[in-house]
């Protein structure tokens, strides 16, 4: 007997399923070669909520898998095999389910309905763990919120834990990425640009699944470089991206970004002292940003759960191909520890976990120790990663900033050089990067020119038009 979906049997209500699906899926493989490709894809043996129905399927996807036939002999011999030909009842049982079938036609639209039943299924397990948690309850109030919205989240992108994946899957999918790269999809491609060429030389882009640290000392321009990241990668490859803000308002972050836009003067912006010029200027690049996508939070007290449940969020609703958060320090692990030093060791690992689970690149912004400003070389390295070690460890990429004006005064570099035959001129506005760490490819440094008044980095070899804002 058949039972429909969500009836009662005996008093106790069945979870959604369609057996009758479930049943022409299996005879639609058995009878048509081309249904598995279609079916494939999209279904999982756990999708179905007969088990012997299972126990078909797998055999059916382990012929496909070593290229062989599928038809009611070899799936047959598949279930004998495996010891199950008589758990489902034996060969008559296959027999039966090919002579019922009205067409193989439909195979899509039955396995439709079998992951519509399956995701049914999926939701209801996942609504009792969310009644379970919210009954225990706890002070932890958003934490549980956020492990509710993963698990919804999961629910709906059909996410299973990760297991061993077979080369020839990797293979194909760095072929199908590689492909994305070239025709600009950000959306696929596996590396984001950062919109500099010896950077992004250097790097080879922003990788997936990896956590990037820009740490540099206060006023160095840390928050206006990881804004101009997300803003290349939004206009040049049409990137999605979430911007985390926890130091300034979004309202600061947009006056930054229309200022590096439009090369009008950031403090003109601020004080609305615009001349006929800029407005034109501030109308055009209004019209650029506009069609971004950017989209920033400005949470003051942000966890890294709700960080967690929001990029999650985004990612379902519009796609999500960089995450920036501004500036670890400030974050709040919403646990209980022991010490500062711990905490924000969690954070770290926290955001690691992110850039792979959302298998995007996670740049976050890190403040340096004194200790650099302690040194005749006031050029940072990695021990001064301040209040722990495990940013160093959990990061896949590490780059400082630093520039020689912030440290010697123009003045004092005269001085200095001033007996150099091959004198350099005076370093203003000229960002070191240094890469201190690459975890999959070289170290080294590269020069960037920072305009301060408008927020702006540029590559040294890039020459601006007349209307550029020249720095004093």
């Amino acid at each position: 007997m058949v039972v429909e979906a969500g009836s009662a049997r005996g008093g106790e209500k069945l979870p959604p399923h369609d057996i009758e699906a479930e049943e022409a899926v299996i005879a639609s493989l058995l009878v048509d070669p081309e249904a598995i490709f279609k079916v494939a894809p999209k279904l999982k043996a756990e999708d179905f909520f007969r088990e012997k129905n299972a126990w078909v399927y797998e055999a059916c996807r382990a012929l496909w898998d070593r290229s062989e036939s599928i038809n009611q002999i070899t799936v047959a011999h598949e279930l004998a095999r495996r010891g199950k030909l008589e758990d489902i009842g034996g060969a008559a049982y296959l027999s039966r389910l090919v002579t019922e079938l009205p067409t193989s036609v439909g195979a899509e639209h039955y396995a439709a309905i079998v992951q519509r039943d399956a995701i049914y299924r999926k939701l209801i397990s996942a609504s009792g763990q969310i009644a379970a948690m919210a009954y225990q309850g706890g002070p932890e109030v958003a934490e549980v919120l956020a492990r509710a919205e993963i698990m919804v989240a999961a629910v709906r992108q059909g996410e299973t834990m990760r297991d061993f994946v077979h080369i020839r899957e990797l293979l194909a999918g760095y072929v199908d990425a590689a492909e994305a790269g070239m025709s600009g999809n950000a959306a696929q491609a596996r590396a984001i640009t950062t919109g500099f060429m010896d950077l992004d030389t250097l790097l080879t882009g922003l990788k997936r699944g990896d956590l990037i640290i820009v740490a540099a000392r206060p006023s160095l321009g840390k928050t206006s470089l990881v804004l101009n990241f997300a803003r290349n990668a939004a206009a040049r490859q049409n990137a999605t991206v979430a911007f985390f803000s926890i130091e300034m308002a979004a309202e600061q972050l947009v006056q930054r970004v229309l200022a590096m836009e439009s090369g009008v003067d950031s403090t003109r912006l601020a004080f609305g002292q615009h001349s006929d010029r800029d407005e034109r200027k501030i109308s055009q690049a209004m019209g650029v940003l506009s069609d971004l996508a950017l989209y920033f939070d400005d949470s003051a007290m942000l966890t890294v759960a709700e960080m967690r449940a929001k990029a999650r969020r985004l990612q379902l609703e519009r796609g999500l191909d960089l995450v920036v958060v501004d500036y670890l320090q400030l974050m709040h692990s919403g646990m209980r520890t022991e010490n500062r030093v711990q905490e924000v060791g969690y954070i770290s690992r926290a955001l690691k976990q992110l850039a792979r689970d959302l298998d995007v690149p996670v740049i976050a912004c890190s403040q340096l120790s004194r200790a650099s400003e302690m040194r005749a070389s006031n050029i940072p390295q990695l021990s001064d990663l301040r209040e722990s070690g495990s940013i160093e460890q959990d990061s896949d990429v590490v780059a400082f900033i630093y520039r020689e004006d912030k440290y010697v005064s123009r003045e004092q570099w005269e001085r200095d050089h001033s007996g150099d035959e091959k004198r350099r001129e005076y370093p203003a506005g000229i960002t070191q990067v240094i890469v201190a760490k690459h975890r999959n490819g070289p170290t080294g440094t590269i020069h960037l020119r920072f305009r301060e008044k408008v927020a702006r980095f540029e590559d040294l070899l890039v020459r601006q038009a007349e209307d550029w804002e020249e720095e004093s």
